[in-house]
């Protein structure tokens, strides 16, 4: 999804309100918060919690500017819709954003009613590198779904995950992906366009998710 830049307003606005004044230039794609925010800070965590704590509120007051604003790619609800009902199949997040940033973003679109928030991992959980998050969501959908409720195993899914499928946009989601041993799905909606996606070496590369069975192929594929 296109949020029309208003999470990095609202990261100018946070800084502004804790630090003062403008931040210098920062890259942000296939980056996290926590790690824009101490570039930001020159690398300094004095101001950090502060920083992200006012980051959560500035875009949160902005969930209805990226609703009218922003954009949904193409094919996007589609395949989450169809994944959603796939069998053995667990939607979450994976994602540099804080959990609370996510859910502004992906519920001013109404994504979220396909997304297993508790399943997933965001940048507001401990990692030094974007790989590390894969690890956290592994064991968070492990005891999630270890168990049905009422104690009895859903037969549907496995004890574990035995698989871990990494859907990005940036050739670092790509190398997040093969750090933590998940499979790579590049798709070309984002800043990053085809070339740079192809020179990252995913397991699978696409142009969008227009068309929901070659997406949902490239996703499962063994």
């Amino acid at each position: 999804m296109d949020s029309a830049g208003h999470g990095r307003y609202a990261f100018e606005e946070a800084f502004e309100d804790v630090v003062g004044g403008d931040p210098e230039w920062v890259e942000y794609a296939g980056r996290t918060d926590h790690q824009i925010a101490l570039s930001m800070l020159n690398g300094s965590a004095e101001h950090l919690p502060a920083l992200l704590d006012q980051l959560a509120e500035r875009l949160a007051a902005r969930k209805e500017l990226i609703a009218a604003e922003g954009r949904v790619y193409p094919g996007v609800p589609e395949t989450l819709a169809a994944l959603h009902e796939t069998d053995g199949v667990i939607n979450s997040l994976l994602t540099g954003n804080l959990e609370a940033n996510a859910a502004v973003k992906v519920g001013a679109f109404g994504l979220d009613r396909w997304l297993d928030f508790e399943a997933g991992a965001y940048g507001s959980d401990p990692h030094e590198r974007r790989s590390d998050l894969v690890a956290v969501a592994r064991e968070r959908a492990a005891a999630r779904y270890a168990q049905a409720p009422g104690g009895a195993r859903c037969a549907a899914m496995p004890s574990e995950p035995t698989r871990v499928v990494l859907i990005g946009d940036t050739p670092l989601d790509v190398v997040a992906a093969r750090e933590a041993g998940a499979r790579a799905v590049a798709v070309a909606t984002g800043f990053a366009d085809l070339d740079a996606l192809r020179e990252s070496d995913p397991d699978a590369l696409l142009q969008d998710l227009r068309d929901t069975d070659a997406a949902l192929r490239a996703i499962t594929s063994t």
